[in-house]
């Protein structure tokens, strides 16, 4: 068992099961052994690689939309350009190095932000961003950003931020903790607090026994802030994660270790935990503060935005070999048995913005 797995026994000693909810917490949180706070999860070294990593046409094209949407929000100046949960920083170095060359104006005028808590991944973004450092500030949360129009991304960010989850069981709905069974491995039980069955999400009110159904508050919690401050300020959110437009139930909690899947308890604190993301709850807390709500899929919104055509401009001053590796990141980042449908895109803008480049028909 992981340090952290045994640190976790011992609470569960003490006060009983705990819900899934703070077991990921601790996971991928804690101070001493969490998975974010410990390891390097990113690149061909770590276990999984974002799109950022795999391609610098990804952040040249949400560099350009998140420009376009500033287009649409009236040109303001002051505006705060920030990066929610931003990795080694790949993506926010690629859009300013976009920002600079498509407009130096909306780039010498603009304030970049990095909202980051963990010392060690800020000081890799440091790293990461070179001489571009000097034109950034951190921040630890939505909160302490001015108060000016916001141009915000967030990519694979929503998927790491804690679910409960809620198992059907003869008595009811009841959530679901992890204990220890009676071998002393950590298991899954039924807990007993019940769910208000308002908050079951369509289609689930008749499911059978065992079945799972997840609810962010979390994740609602935070889109409510930025929402409450694209709806004062003006502005735009981008969100790019793997989930699913429609309501949706079922367990999606899943570990990912080495790049390949793991058990979600036997590992903790060395796998990476995520659960898809609910985007239909994420608009409607957007919608219910008066912002216009997009969706997409990411290869949707990644060819409407020029994909292919960015892909033929590097590619005709590439050899053959480059061509071929930049045929394959194509494929990764948009096609339908890869990225392209299994991730989603959120944008959020007040109503009175401008169109601004999106799929038609979402």
């Amino acid at each position: 068992m992981t340090k952290l797995g045994e640190r976790i026994v011992q609470l569960i000693a003490t006060d009983g099961p705990i819900p899934v909810s703070e077991y990921m917490a601790l996971c991928l949180f804690h101070p001493e052994h969490g998975y974010y706070t410990t390891r390097e999860p990113f690149g061909t070294g770590g276990d999984f690689i974002t799109a950022p990593e795999i391609s610098q046409m990804f952040g040249e094209l949400v560099a350009i939309w998140l420009y376009q949407a500033w287009i649409a929000n009236g040109r303001p100046l002051p505006v705060t350009v920030a990066e929610i949960g931003p990795g080694r920083g790949t993506l926010m170095k690629d859009m300013l190095r976009t920002w600079a060359q498509l407009d130096p104006a909306f780039f010498d005028g603009a304030d970049f932000a990095l909202i980051e808590t963990s010392p060690r991944l800020r000081a890799i973004q440091r790293d990461t961003l070179g001489a571009m450092a000097g034109r950034t500030g951190w921040h630890e949360t939505v909160a302490t950003l001015p108060d000016t129009p916001l141009l915000i991304v967030g990519n694979e960010l929503f998927d790491a931020i804690p679910v409960r989850q809620f198992v059907r069981t003869p008595s009811g709905w009841r959530e679901r903790m992890v204990g220890v069974d009676e071998t002393g491995e950590l298991a899954f039980f039924a807990g007993a607090a019940s769910l208000d069955t308002a908050l079951l999400p369509e289609g689930a009110e008749n499911a059978a026994e065992g079945y799972i159904v997840e609810l962010g508050p979390a994740r609602i919690a935070l889109i409510a802030d930025i929402a409450a401050r694209i709806s004062a300020h003006g502005g735009a959110g981008l969100f790019i994660d793997y989930g699913y437009l429609k309501p949706g139930a079922g367990d999606t909690l899943q570990a990912l270790k080495s790049h390949a899947h793991d058990h979600v308890l036997a590992h903790p604190g060395e796998a990476d935990l995520t659960t898809h993301v609910d985007f239909a709850a994420l608009g409607e807390m957007a919608r219910a503060h008066s912002l216009k709500v997009l969706t997409a899929t990411q290869g949707a919104f990644l060819l409407a935005m020029g994909l292919l055509e960015r892909a033929g401009g590097l590619g005709a001053h590439a050899d053959e070999a480059g061509r071929e590796a930049i045929r394959s990141q194509v494929e990764r980042l948009a096609g339908p048995e890869q990225m392209g449908d299994l991730f989603k895109v959120l944008a959020i803008l007040p109503e009175a913005a401008c169109d601004v480049p999106f799929p038609s028909g979402d």
